[in-house]
C-alpha cells in the first residue's frame, strides 16, 4: 500500500510565500509614494488591538508601565485614527504595544516595508545556526581544496 503523501501547503492559499515575498521585494525598486505606509500602519495597529484580550485602556496602562510614558486611550485612539493625520505612533513605544498586546504584526509590516523579516527569538536562532552552518561548509570546503594541494605537493617530492 503506498504512503500518502503529506501536504505542507494547509496554509492560506492566497497568503504569500517567503520565496514569493523575497521575489518581490528585489525585484521591484520603491516608486515615489510606494513607501507612505500611514494607512497600513494605522490598521495593523487597529488589527492589533482588535485581536487583544485587553482593552484600549489596558493596553494603554500597559505601554505606560512599560516605557514610563504617559499613554492614554485617546492616544491609541489617535494614533490609529485615519482622520488624525497628525497623530503618528512614536516607533519608541512600538515594543512596548507589541508586548502589551501580545502581537508583533505592526513591527512585522514595518520590516516588510523596510526589506526585512521580523522573526521571534527560537526563529531567529535557527536562521542564525543556519547561516553558522552555512559558513562551516565554506571552511571545509577550503580546508578540502588545501588538503588536496597538500597531497598533490607532497607526491611531486
Amino acid at each position: 500500500m503506498p504512503k500518502s503523501k503529506k501536504r505542507l501547503d494547509n496554509q492560506n492559499p492566497d497568503q504569500l510565500t517567503i520565496f514569493d515575498i523575497l521575489s518581490q521585494q528585489r525585484s521591484l525598486e520603491p516608486s515615489p509614494g510606494s513607501l507612505d505606509i500611514d494607512r497600513q500602519f494605522r490598521e495593523s495597529v487597529s488589527a492589533a488591538l482588535k485581536e487583544c484580550p485587553l482593552s484600549r485602556y489596558q493596553v494603554a496602562a500597559r505601554m505606560s508601565e512599560l516605557t514610563g510614558f504617559d499613554i492614554t486611550k485617546s492616544m491609541l485612539d489617535s494614533w490609529t485614527a485615519e482622520s488624525k493625520e497628525q497623530h503618528r505612533f512614536p516607533a519608541i513605544f512600538l515594543p512596548a504595544f507589541c508586548e502589551a498586546t501580545g502581537r508583533t504584526t505592526p513591527l512585522e509590516m514595518l520590516g516588510q516595508s523596510a526589506k526585512l523579516f521580523v522573526m521571534e527569538g527560537p526563529d531567529a536562532l535557527r536562521a542564525d545556526i543556519r547561516r553558522d552552518e552555512e559558513q562551516i561548509k565554506k571552511i571545509r570546503k577550503r580546508i578540502n581544496r588545501k588538503t588536496a594541494v597538500i597531497t598533490m605537493l607532497e607526491g611531486i617530492r
